[in-house]
């Protein structure tokens, strides 16, 4: 007698490939989705503002040098008060004016071959005066000018003034927001490039500050600051990664 044979649905083997076949299209169903929730894109957003220094810092240094110690002093102390007249004049609050300490150099005699003998054969006195000041353009221009002093027998040396701006703090959290903003327009222009749109901030990371001379190219990898010029300009930098919709 013939045996019967059950139907194909009905053999276990087809219900356990058919099972996997389902749970390999469900599994796939929710890899693709986490995948395209996993999507992100990562942009740097910049900017940019001109700014103008609001504080210089200047030297000026006097020196003396003579064989007895106490006449390169007087020489010192008779130079250091015609500096501060000098200044004065010039229209230099004598509060924005502070003067160092003495500094002495000893002097000894070197043999023929440049070894130090010991023998002293004299003294150098130095002395700085430093200012400080909001009036950027006039201490520019004095900076300039103070060889003059050297018309009436005081050899100063003018350094080269230091400018720089205060209010960095305050602008740099709006430029950061400035910055943020435009990360966020790259970001939705490259995905709409896509056919995508962007979602939720993943992450933001503020890049270093460029505080460079105006219209300068130069950049660093630690940041600059810039103390040379009146004017600058000063870059803001974010690196944000957007989710993908």
């Amino acid at each position: 007698m013939s045996e019967n044979k059950a139907p194909f649905w009905q053999n276990g083997g087809f219900a356990i490939a058919l099972a996997m076949v389902i749970s390999a299209l469900i599994f796939g169903w929710f890899y693709s989705s986490a995948k395209r929730g996993d999507e992100a894109i990562t942009v740097t957003g910049s900017a940019k503002r001109r700014i103008t220094s609001d504080l210089v810092v200047w030297g000026a240094g006097v020196s003396a040098q003579s064989p007895q110690l106490g006449d390169a002093y007087r020489q010192l102390a008779d130079n250091i008060p015609r500096i501060k007249q000098y200044l004065l004049q010039k229209g230099i609050a004598e509060d924005q004016m502070t003067v160092s300490a003495i500094s002495t150099n000893t002097l000894k005699r070197r043999d023929s071959e440049g070894n130090d003998t010991g023998e002293i054969t004299g003294y150098t006195l130095s002395q700085q005066i430093e200012v400080r000041s909001g009036d950027v353009q006039k201490i520019a221009q004095i900076a300039r000018e103070a060889t003059e002093l050297i018309n009436q027998g005081i050899l100063i040396e003018s350094k080269t003034p230091q400018y720089y701006y205060t209010k960095i703090g305050d602008l740099k959290i709006e430029m950061l927001g400035e910055a943020a903003k435009d990360a966020k327009e790259r970001a939705e222009r490259i995905a709409q490039s896509t056919g995508n749109s962007i979602g939720s901030v993943r992450s933001a990371k503020m890049g270093v500050l460029q505080i460079t001379a105006a219209d300068s190219t130069e950049v660093s990898d630690y940041g600059m600051y810039d103390t040379s010029t009146i004017e600058k300009d000063m870059t803001a930098v974010v690196n944000v990664s957007f989710a993908v919709d």
